[in-house]
């Protein structure tokens, strides 16, 4: 059977730009269901000054559809062809402490605040004298539920020097390109990241990490079951 992957658009980066916000982020999460290692938030933005022009990546789409091969191809490019882009992340400590609602927003928070400042945004208020005033940033965050603005302004959040307005959408990735740019994005990062940490220590080498990426595969729960848990583990959740 052949699949057929959507493309996503820019329409709702369109809609925020003509609300007047001059800088756009999508959002993404990957590791949420994760038994290991953490849980990041992927932040794609992009002027609306640049909207006239730009052109959604070719091959870009939900990253879920794509192969590993194909993510690893396109995050490069989709690096570059935001004005910016980070990945925010929240350990399997601070799951275990906060849950992992208040995880993401954390997380998705330290993405921002990356963005950002990579990008010279401080929060600065606008001069007296009529100078130019901070951008207004809108936010477009995969799923049904706003954990960014939960988390603003919480003791373990950081201080983001422009807060986002930010919409939901219910399956974001598969219809924003921006969603769809930070999902790759993030996705490529954790996955090296879990890789990395299955090959940095001998002891890690049964739950086989550079395969289940933390998940909940059938080895990694028989090594839990005949190992214990790592130091890397939510041991808040149900592991074996």
């Amino acid at each position: 059977m052949t699949v057929i992957h959507e493309t996503p658009t820019l329409d709702v980066e369109r809609t925020l730009a003509e609300r007047g916000y001059d800088l756009i982020v999508g959002f993404d999460e990957v590791g949420r269901g994760a038994l290991a290692g953490p849980v990041m938030v992927g932040a794609a933005a992009i002027r609306a000054a640049d909207l006239p022009e730009l052109q959604v990546p070719e091959g870009v789409a939900d990253s879920k559809t794509l192969t590993e091969r194909r993510r690893e191809a396109l995050a490069g490019p989709l690096r570059d062809w935001c004005a910016a882009s980070a990945v925010g992340q929240a350990s399997n400590t601070e799951i275990d402490e906060w849950g992992i609602s208040y995880a993401l927003g954390v997380a998705a928070l330290r993405a921002l605040t990356d963005v950002e400042r990579r990008l010279g945004i401080d929060g600065s208020p606008a001069p007296a004298d009529g100078g130019a005033r901070p951008p207004r940033v809108g936010a477009i965050l995969d799923g049904p539920s706003d954990y960014i603005t939960k988390a603003l302004n919480t003791f373990d959040a950081p201080s983001v020097p422009v807060p986002a307005h930010v919409v939901t959408k219910v399956k974001g990735d598969r219809h924003c390109a921006t969603v769809a740019a930070a999902a790759v994005i993030a996705k490529v990062t954790r996955d090296h990241l879990m890789a990395d940490l299955a090959r940095s220590d001998d002891r890690y080498a049964p739950y086989e990490w550079e395969r289940n990426k933390g998940y909940g595969s059938e080895a990694h729960r028989r090594a839990i079951a005949e190992h214990g848990p790592t130091p890397l583990h939510r041991i808040s959740w149900h592991l074996a």
